[in-house]
């Protein structure tokens, strides 16, 4: 990692955070309640917020017994998770029945912790009072308190996080996610995921949404502390809901850059639990990289909306391993030309030339060599549709069309068009590429005596 490309603290709260971020904006963020607010407003998945305690009085008018049998009970403004309780179900007591025999009941009034504590309606009553006179706040300033819908671990996340919620941290600029780190509670962080009390932060290619290293105590680990679970290679699932759920939170808090806590919820998917206008600058040590260069990357881009700015992100924050794993994952690589096989209506394969290309929509195949290979036949014609190209406007023929690219079966709807002076007799457009991923390198199939004969017969 070049000294050059890291962003260290007065960069940070200079170039970004003041430049970027308005006033009105880092209010929001401050407050876990009016962050809640907004991302209700603007359709962002954010867990649902129970009871809000403002005033003493609020505490002992309210019926504890009315909690559900797990939630979070947090300060608006707290730091770090401190003053964070999360329960996770009710506790249980034995009652003696008649016959003498006990049963096991769930307690009105008693819960237990994720750290497997017994708390009590009492306990929780002089938590928010605490809470209330700013115990936990920025400044020691008088709080407000909420308790919140649980949101427990995905099962990816199990066994790799102890006894806490671990969550994503994505940073966003301008509608793009230039990084992202998981970040996994420990039994030092007492389940919190917070990595300056013990939690492991490990680094996520933005690109394929996979871990690539980890962190804890600033020192490189290969493995879950105390464990033998690598905390390599772990593909987070959702990944690019989790990016859309990041971006989506930025706009809505109208801070153009911030950092975005995601949690993944067991059955509803990623949810935003907290924002920040200052971010720390750890995750450039769990992703070995700089942001400073990344944000000078997209500074100067028009990013039209969130899943325009997840496609740039996944397309130039793409780790160097990443074309492995798309080996690994079963994605296949295909090159801008290519052979394929058509099925023609009598089930012979012919094979030919195309040209990959992603600019297109839909496929499409010359009139010719549809009629040679017979698929031209009125049932097969499906439909008549408008199209525009550099010849103009004008109507094309849509036929079904079975055909085989790097082993894979597709079968499609391409548009009959006349392409007997063209190169190829065949594009595949970019609607039948998905599981694909399409390099811009010629020099793999340039030694093949098809592709050869491509550019000899344009020639001649």
């Amino acid at each position: 990692m070049k000294l050059t490309n890291i962003l260290g603290l007065n960069a940070r709260t200079q170039l970004y955070s003041y430049r970027f971020n308005s006033r009105a904006g880092k209010k929001v963020a401050d407050s876990k309640i009016q962050t809640w607010r907004v991302l209700k407003k603007t359709g962002v998945p954010t867990p649902k917020v129970i009871k809000r305690f403002k005033k003493a009085s609020d505490v002992f008018s309210y019926n504890w017994e009315k909690l559900p049998d797990a939630f979070a009970l947090k300060p608006s403004r707290g730091l770090g998770g401190e003053g964070i309780i999360v329960i996770k179900k009710r506790a249980l007591a034995n009652i003696q029945k008649k016959n003498g025999k006990t049963k096991l009941v769930k307690e009105r009034s008693a819960w237990i912790t994720t750290q497997r504590e017994r708390i009590t309606a009492d306990d929780l009553k002089l938590h928010v009072l605490d809470i209330l006179e700013g115990a936990y706040s920025m400044g020691s300033e008088p709080d407000v308190a909420f308790v919140q819908d649980y949101v427990g671990r995905h099962k990816i996340f199990r066994k790799l996080a102890y006894r806490g919620t671990p969550d994503i941290r994505v940073i966003v600029f301008k509608k793009v996610p230039v990084m992202a780190m998981l970040r996994l509670p420990t039994k030092e962080s007492k389940g919190r995921a917070n990595l300056h009390q013990g939690a492991v932060g490990v680094g996520i290619d933005i690109g394929t949404g996979i871990t690539t290293r980890a962190v804890w105590h600033q020192d490189y680990i290969g493995k879950k502390p105390g464990s033998n679970k690598k905390l390599h290679g772990i593909k987070i699932p959702h990944w690019n809901t989790v990016l859309m759920t990041a971006v989506n939170a930025q706009i809505a808090s109208e801070l153009n850059y911030i950092g975005v806590d995601v949690v993944m919820h067991p059955e509803k998917g990623p949810m935003v639990i907290e924002i920040n206008a200052q971010p720390g600058l750890q995750i450039q040590l769990a992703n070995k990289t700089g942001l400073r260069k990344r944000l000078d990357k997209i500074d100067d881009l028009e990013v039209i909306n969130a899943e325009h700015g997840v496609r740039i992100a996944r397309a130039i924050f793409t780790e160097k391993f990443a074309y492995q794993v798309t080996q690994e994952e079963g994605i296949k690589t295909v090159n801008v030309w290519e052979l394929v096989k058509v099925v023609s209506v009598s089930k012979k394969k012919v094979e030919i030339p195309v040209k990959v290309d992603t600019g297109a929509w839909r496929t499409s195949i010359d009139i010719e060599f549809a009629e040679r290979l017979g698929l031209t036949y009125p049932e097969n014609i499906i439909a008549q549709k408008k199209v525009k190209n550099q010849m103009g406007k004008g109507m094309r023929k849509m036929i079904n069309v079975v055909f085989y690219l790097s082993g894979k079966r597709i079968k499609t709807v391409a548009s009959l068009a006349k392409r007997g002076d063209m190169r190829v007799q065949m594009i595949i457009g970019r609607r039948d590429l998905s599981g694909f991923l399409v390099k811009a390198d010629e020099a793999e199939v340039e030694k093949f005596d098809w592709y050869k004969k491509l550019w000899t017969r344009k020639k001649s």
